[in-house]
């Protein structure tokens, strides 16, 4: 079960784990061992993903989804295929837990008199000396 709030918990039996063969450092056994795990949820399709969660994940994390409303994470951070796993599991956590909180409402304000007023002197003395840095004209 991977828990990410009390609210937000997923069986494991929802995710299906690919295994390939990892990049990089490794020597010999680099070409031999399958490190690389691939982390597929079918998202759209998932009973235990709170509706107003899923909405949210898809807005934020839509361009990540295939067109079939999986997702798909990898890793091959590690030389080690079970830390592979629990990386791609860790990462789902925390972009699920990045749109558990539904976003803060804006309220909107207005500028304070005296803000206003500092704003419109600023502009005045800007004006003031920009106009001074002109040459006098033919009629002064």
């Amino acid at each position: 079960m991977l828990v990410v709030t009390p609210r937000i918990q997923i069986p494991l039996d929802e995710f299906q784990f690919q295994y390939a063969r990892s990049g990089g450092p490794g020597g010999q056994n680099v070409n031999k061992v399958n490190s690389k795990a691939i982390l597929r949820w079918q998202l759209v399709g998932s009973p235990t993903l709170p509706e107003d969660v899923r909405d949210r994940f898809v807005a934020t994390f839509g361009s990540r989804l295939t067109a079939a409303g999986e997702l798909l994470i990898a890793s091959e951070e590690s030389r080690d295929q079970l830390r592979n796993k629990e990386l791609c599991l860790e990462k789902l956590s925390e972009m699920l837990l990045a749109v558990a909180k539904p976003p803060k409402a804006r309220r909107a304000t207005k500028p304070s008199k005296g803000s206003i007023r500092r704003r419109l002197e600023t502009k005045q003395q800007n004006s003031q000396r920009k106009a001074n840095r002109k040459p006098p004209g033919r009629d002064e």
